[in-house]
């Protein structure tokens, strides 16, 4: 066993793990937060996204040691009580999610894309810097129109 200490969703948490559990499995059992999914297991399909120290990883694809003494944010980091984050309520008026099992990788995307700054670029750059998500039940359209939305509103409230 490993003894790790780390930071989710703004929580200081440690726990004594197997070097080889992974990430995505150690939020999901052990701390139970199962709002990081887990698809494909070889990190193509992005449902497992989660924010490292503001980055995007697949938690498919990190043991949990490797998240030692760094910060995570889960989907469940998002909102705040009842109040939807603007991200989650962008996709939510924009019709951006169906089943939602892809739903918590895109957000935690679109929330990446908009903290780092700059132009989103065209529907087609925009999709380019989406494709580590992958999504079976929608055409990405209202996909793409809820990351703008999103992207725009965090825009309006840090300035």
């Amino acid at each position: 066993m490993t003894r790790i200490a780390l930071t989710v969703n703004g929580r200081a948490v440690s726990a004594d793990v197997e070097p080889r559990l992974l990430l995505a499995d150690y939020l999901r059992e052990h701390l139970e937060l199962r709002g990081t999914h887990v698809g494909c297991e070889h990190g193509i399909c992005g449902a497992c996204t989660i924010l490292v120290d503001g980055e995007p990883a697949r938690s498919c694809l990190m043991l949990a040691v490797q998240a030692d003494g760094r910060e995570l944010l889960t989907v469940e980091g998002l909102s705040s009580g009842e109040e939807l984050h603007p991200v989650q309520q962008a996709f939510r008026d924009r019709h951006g999610l169906q089943c939602g099992f892809c739903t918590p990788g895109f957000l935690l995307t679109t929330l990446y894309l908009a903290e780092r700054g700059g132009e989103l670029g065209s529907d087609a750059e925009l999709r380019a810097a989406l494709a580590g998500n992958l999504c079976r039940c929608t055409g990405y359209q209202n996909i793409v129109a809820a990351v703008r939305d999103a992207v725009a509103r965090l825009a309006v409230g840090k300035g």
